[in-house]
């Protein structure tokens, strides 16, 4: 209860004080949580306490580069939910109101800090087969869709399955729920040169929601707490699509362009990457889907380095995942180190349930 009692002190001074309450304010406030502390070994936050420190968490995230935008982050509040149907209800209601017809919200749902956890690695993602033929679909998904087959879920071993939704609570079985296939909207890569890029049948998911990390706020963990901003085009592009232990795009790509793919020296996987990351930036612009190039992303992260300056706080970061991964040496982020020390409120990673 120690630990507990200084987080949440720690964490009750920074909002008072960043939100311009009083101290008779937060004094009182800081009784309150020690009574309750006494009473019951823990405490329950406020609405406004859970919404600050979640933009909090977002603020302190060191691996993230869109921090710009955490004032404007979504706080859902569903700690009152305790049952798989009602969690579903509103994890479907997170993506709805996330996606937003294209023009991509940065939201967090939160729910009770007891006994719930989503399976999933993000709430929309696409299945991986082991097959005679080879991998189908996504080889990072690989186990967690070994999984949903082991709870009865059946995908159509293709490229593109969106997997369930498995959802536990306490020490009870999972389950399993489909999206519904209206609330997940995609996007067709094509390419605005290269035409034969719409021949590979490529797409990808609008939003990216991470379901598997935990958010720590003032003491209190909370094990469920679904996050998403937009992409930036790289994580799709020079990663999703194109790393070798994913899709793999790369080569097929380089042969539609002509490419010479026996020699290193001919670059003809930076030649093909650019054109994929192109193809993403153009195929979501198109289709009013929010996303952001990695330019435009560094001279976001360069404000937001600014503005932490002006309010007296110091920028941390992780400069190997802030560095985008491509062209990494034309943004001001490669030049210059960053402290990586992790403060909170803050998301962290946490066991697989599985």
């Amino acid at each position: 209860m120690t630990v507990m009692l200084k987080e949440a002190e720690d964490f009750i001074r920074t909002f008072y004080d960043e939100t311009g309450r009083s101290e008779q304010e937060m004094q009182s406030r800081l009784l309150e949580i020690e009574s309750q502390m006494i009473k019951y070994g823990g405490y329950e936050q406020t609405s406004d306490e859970i919404i600050y420190g979640a933009k909090m968490a977002w603020r302190n995230s060191n691996k993230c580069i869109g921090r710009l935008f955490w004032q404007s982050l979504n706080v859902i509040d569903k700690r009152d939910l305790h049952t798989e149907e009602e969690i579903f209800q509103a994890l479907l209601g997170h993506i709805q109101f996330a996606t937003n017809e294209g023009r991509i919200r940065p939201t967090i749902t939160i729910f009770s800090p007891q006994d719930i956890r989503i399976w999933n690695h993000q709430l929309i993602r696409y299945a991986g087969y082991e097959t005679e033929k080879g991998i189908i679909g996504d080889p990072d998904s690989i186990a967690f869709t070994k999984k949903c087959q082991e709870l009865g879920w059946k995908g159509n071993n293709e490229r593109f399955d969106v997997l369930p939704l498995v959802i536990q609570t306490k020490n009870n079985q999972p389950k399993l729920f489909e999206i519904p296939k209206e609330y997940i909207l995609e996007v067709p890569i094509r390419h605005p040169e290269h035409k034969l890029f719409e021949e590979l049948q490529v797409k990808w998911y609008a939003v990216p929601i991470i379901s598997s990390m935990k958010l720590e706020v003032g003491g209190i963990t909370y094990t469920t707490a679904p996050f998403n901003g937009w992409y930036m085009g790289t994580e799709i592009g020079a990663r999703n699509l194109a790393d070798d232990n994913r899709y793999n795009m790369l080569p097929t790509i380089a042969e539609i362009m002509g490419l010479n793919t026996k020699s290193n020296a001919s670059l003809w996987k930076d030649r093909a990457l650019v054109e994929l990351n192109a193809a993403v930036l153009f195929s979501y612009k198109e289709d009013g889907v929010s996303i952001v190039d990695h330019h435009t992303a560094a001279q976001q992260f360069k404000r937001f380095e600014a503005n932490e300056i002006d309010a007296g706080r110091d920028v941390t970061g992780n400069w190997t995942w802030l560095i985008p991964p491509l062209s990494p040496g034309t943004t001001h982020i490669f030049h210059k180190p960053y402290n990586n020390e992790k403060k909170t409120p803050n998301y962290f990673y946490q066991p697989s349930p599985y």
